[in-house]
């Protein structure tokens, strides 16, 4: 072994803890492996910035602009309330699924689902469904039906380019089309079956735009007229969990809470008589008893904190509450507390527009991720004022706008309707609602559909290679004005632009430095006694276990290579070893953090970590058993 091999595997192991720990952003790991390389002469600096004129990197950004232009007309959220006119949950799941797996296959999965989540959840809840036996679903089958073609996912992409690198035949547009069907197939069966049974039921969201879900982190200013001043907080949240009887009211409440009670009673028959919906969800499911409201912290004037349990409160005093919604807003009003109004300059001029709640995510490259709301003075770019924040199964203990921002963070924002409609337009985040959704433009729409119509076309039979098709396509939206130019620059996900870029000189120092080789021999030769297909499997699995904990990119970077490397020590074709990482790193089901599209329906769905990998790790089996028999016979050795 080498210097430069041990230098090598040094940044290889440096990259993969980076990866999996996640201390860095991993645009930013990537980046620093480019750079590593570069410093210690394992590549030349034509080869570091090769990556950056790589074919995968240009068709990447370039079908990131290609379903821009779809999303931004407005024919995504066609397809998505057609869907929702569908009753039957059945019919719904099926009818769902098949559409964002062939939707999948040809423009940026991420960008389809941020449309659907909004939409499933509004049409569960219209028809009395539990959104959490569907988001699930939603998300995996946008990962498996693209895995259909060339251009379904970067990591398709991504393979296709490595290949081709090391002189071996890139792959066509729909070579993986037969075998990725069969994989449709076969999950759409096992999801139709299995999400009744192993997705939890969360209940019924409500179809109005007042009642959000979960627990929040809110931030409340006591006013000088406020009777909480000089109240303990103690007594500020007792009456929450015990309120003190009424002597006068007591007969009348106790006669509205019966007749309520039994209004409901008699209402609750009606609402579980469709046979569908109680094949679904159980009649009577016992609520779980609501958690009290707690209160963090006391934020007094200067920063200066104090301990919440004794202390008296005074004007100007801000309280970091943690709970459901519903309790943050009845203590406001019994306190008479105040939101914090950080600019006044925010309201319209005259109050003409209607100020309105909503919850809005953080999405998969957005460049909220890593910053603060004050750092980023996020109420003046966007116009709007943060009331809430919420992180799945996380009691954040710092004020609001000093919380760094994560992928799947729900903002509960008062705003406009203008200013929501100008969020509804940014890609960095997905506003959860049906509220006031932006109509389809048909002209744009059928323009838009045409340009990706005519790009597969080209591509697929061979009249232009891919990325030129694909940049042709883009400059066509563009001087037919279905994009303009800011928002084709603005719809590129660069994080993943550069992530591929900094990773791909990795592949050549692991194949220049025989890296791939050593690791191939060492990790994976002790299996070639058994022939080629145990080395498949063994592949497909290892690459399968490394996106459950990285980027799926990431993990096809590092085991491509080995790929390769294994399959020239035993002989045969390295295009089957290809597939299987091309599969097995686009296919991730056992985390709610292995994939962008399960990050997004784990924060919107409520759903806990357990609950990926009790219905996601028996799919990733089958997956892999059907991997190991079946690229065989598609892909021979």
């Amino acid at each position: 072994m080498g210097l430069d091999l041990w230098l090598t595997l040094a940044v290889l192991v440096g990259a993969v803890i980076l990866f999996v720990t996640e201390k860095l952003p991993v645009d930013v790991v990537a980046l620093l492996v480019l750079a590593s390389l570069l410093v210690l002469g394992l590549v030349t600096p034509g080869e570091a910035l090769s990556g950056f004129s790589s074919q995968a990197t240009i068709t990447v950004a370039a079908m990131f602009v290609l379903s821009a232009g779809l999303q931004r007309s407005g024919a995504l959220q066609g397809v998505a309330e057609t869907l929702a006119r569908i009753r039957s949950p059945w019919m719904f799941a099926l009818v769902m699924m098949v559409t964002i797996a062939v939707l999948s296959g040809f423009i940026n999965n991420t960008a389809a689902v941020a449309v659907f989540i909004p939409l499933v959840m509004a049409a569960t809840a219209a028809n009395r469904q539990p959104a959490s036996k569907f988001l699930i679903p939603l998300s995996f089958a946008a990962q498996f039906g693209g895995v259909c073609t060339l251009i379904g996912t970067s990591t398709n992409l991504l393979v296709n380019s490595l290949a081709q690198q090391t002189g071996r035949e890139g792959f066509g547009l729909f070579e993986f089309a037969p075998l990725g069907i069969i994989f449709v197939g076969v999950g759409l069966v096992y999801l139709m079956v299995a999400r009744r049974f192993l997705l939890p039921d969360l209940g019924v969201g409500e179809v109005d735009t007042e009642g959000h879900g979960g627990r929040f982190l809110a931030e409340l200013l006591v006013p000088d007229k406020s009777p909480a001043v000089e109240r303990t907080a103690g007594a500020l949240l007792k009456p929450e969990r015990e309120p003190e009887p009424d002597p006068v009211a007591a007969k009348t409440g106790n006669a509205d809470a019966a007749g309520e009670a039994e209004a409901e009673s008699a209402a609750a028959p009606d609402a579980d008589r469709d046979d569908d919906t109680t094949a679904d969800t159980p009649a009577a499911v016992p609520k779980p008893p609501t958690r009290p409201l707690e209160l963090i912290d006391i934020i007094r004037r200067g920063g200066k904190t104090t301990p919440a349990s004794q202390t008296r409160l005074r004007v100007g005093d801000r309280l970091l509450l943690h709970g459901e919604w519903d309790q943050v807003e009845s203590l406001r009003r019994r306190h008479k507390l105040d939101y914090d109004r950080v600019a006044p300059e925010l309201d319209p001029a005259g109050g003409e527009e209607e100020r309105l709640h909503a919850e809005v995510m953080v999405a998969p490259g957005s460049p909220l991720i890593g910053h603060t709301l004050a750092g980023m003075r996020f109420g003046h770019t966007y116009r709007v004022r943060v009331h809430g924040l919420q992180r799945q199964r996380v009691v954040l203990r710092r004020p609001v706008d000093q919380v760094p921002l994560a992928l799947g963070d729900i903002l509960l924002v008062d705003a406009t309707e203008s200013t929501l409609a100008a969020l509804r337009d940014n890609p960095g985040v997905v506003v959860l609602g049906e509220r006031a959704q932006r109509r389809v433009d048909v002209r744009r729409a059928l323009i838009s559909a045409g340009v990706l119509a005519a790009v597969i076309v080209a591509a697929g039979s061979g009249w232009l290679p891919i990325v030129a098709a694909a940049i042709l396509g883009c400059v066509a939206l563009v001087v037919l004005r279905c994009l303009e130019p800011d928002e084709a620059y603005e719809a590129v996900d660069w994080r993943v632009v550069m992530l591929l870029a900094g990773v791909l000189p990795l592949g050549i120092a692991l194949e220049r430095s025989g890296g791939a080789d050593w690791v191939a021999q060492n990790a994976i030769g002790m299996l070639s006694a058994f022939g080629p297909g145990v080395t498949l499997s063994a592949i497909y699995l290892l690459t399968a276990v490394m996106t459950e904990v990285m980027s799926n990119n990431a993990a096809a970077v590092l085991v491509v290579p080995v790929a390769i490397a294994a399959a020239e020590s035993l002989g045969v074709d390295a295009k089957p070893y290809l597939v299987a990482v091309a599969f097995a790193a686009s296919t991730s089901f056992a985390t709610p953090v292995g994939y962008q599209t399960n990050a997004m329906v784990y924060a919107a769905g409520g759903y806990r970590f357990s609950d990926f990998p009790k219905i996601g790790l028996p799919l990733n089996i089958i997956f892999w058993m059907m991997a190991t028999v079946l690229i065989p016979r598609f892909f021979p050795f």
